[in-house]
């Protein structure tokens, strides 16, 4: 297993007493489409940890991969004058991963966390577990418990 994988796997262990069953594709899973195909799921289980800017501010947002997050929607959801993506340098400051790996939960730091309300329409979701290549599955309600990630509809 990829070290980055281990090393979260291991913090989920610790932190949540949780055993994450984390797999890995050579091929990557960078995008929702390619681990949706690797996996053998709905390009709509995918859970991907995306980070932006609400005012300043870094913040997760959890979202199916099916959906395209409209910035001025959320910001309106979460009571922001502005959300942008964050840049890459903000993304690893802030939950100490790489953008394409950042799993929903055990980051660096303290962070606001949403997540899409259409991942709960599902039995189990997919979600990245460290690195672009590593993937965990996961019950959507207990991701969100884990996270302390506020459902949120992410489309207008």
């Amino acid at each position: 297993m990829h070290p980055r994988a281990e090393e979260f796997a291991e913090t989920a262990a610790d932190r949540y007493g949780i055993a994450i069953d984390v797999h890995e594709f050579d091929e990557g899973t960078k995008t929702a489409a390619d681990a949706a195909e690797v996996v053998g799921c709905e390009v709509a289980q995918i859970a991907s940890g995306l980070v932006f800017a609400a005012d300043d501010e870094p913040i997760i947002v959890v979202t199916s991969g099916a959906n395209r997050v409209d910035e001025a929607h959320l910001a309106d959801e979460i009571g922001a004058e502005e959300v942008a993506m964050a840049d890459p340098d903000l993304v690893r400051d802030a939950t100490g991963y790489g953008i394409g790996g950042v799993p929903p939960f055990c980051h660096d730091s303290e962070i606001r966390s949403y997540i899409d309300e259409t991942l709960l329409d599902h039995d189990e979701v997919w979600a990245a577990a460290g690195t672009p290549q590593t993937v965990f599955p996961v019950d959507p309600e207990r991701l969100a418990d884990l996270a302390d990630a506020t459902p949120v509809p992410v489309t207008d």
